[in-house]
């Protein structure tokens, strides 16, 4: 694959977050407060995920109140975030206890789109990233999908998960 610095500046585009609140998500945005005092940026529900989005300062005295907030909410899987502004920062905040050993923009030959493969060291790193049944694989690019909108309007088709040694 020919790398280009065009392909350099997809990985260093900004975006925002372009979502309405549901009641569901007020009420997860009052609860969150109340267990970490903490007031989320964002809050994106997707299937029995909830991504709760925090200020890069607030984020680990927020990860210390993890534990309780899934307590609260038995059901659904949760995911506390560092609002980034810079896609390749997202991409590591959603991978946050992982070591991701490299990531690359590649072309799906079959539909020719751009792609964001994220390669990691052992076949066990790439299982918890994929999640059980790749649900949070796909629930990640669901949010890229609906969730995001980029400042300039190239963006990739969304992410794969590899072995190094694939």
């Amino acid at each position: 694959m020919v790398y280009t610095i065009a392909d350099d500046l997809i990985l260093y585009q900004l975006f925002s977050f372009n979502k309405k609140y549901s009641n569901y998500e007020i009420k997860l945005h009052n609860y969150f407060y109340y267990k970490t005092r903490i007031y989320p940026d964002f809050i994106i529900v997707i299937k029995q995920f909830i991504f709760f989005f925090v200020k890069n300062e607030n984020y680990f005295a927020s990860k210390h109140h993890l534990d309780s907030i899934r307590r609260g909410m038995k059901n659904k899987k949760i995911a506390i975030i560092r609002s980034e502004s810079v896609l390749i920062n997202l991409l590591f905040s959603l991978f946050p206890d992982l070591y991701i050993h490299n990531i690359e923009l590649e072309i799906d030959h079959s539909s020719n789109q751009r792609e964001i493969s994220i390669y990691f060291l052992t076949f066990k790193e790439r299982g918890i990233a994929i999640g059980k049944k790749g649900e949070y694989i796909k629930s990640v690019n669901e949010l890229l999908k609906n969730f995001i909108r980029f400042n300039n309007k190239d963006k990739p088709i969304g992410i794969i998960c590899k072995n190094l040694r694939e």
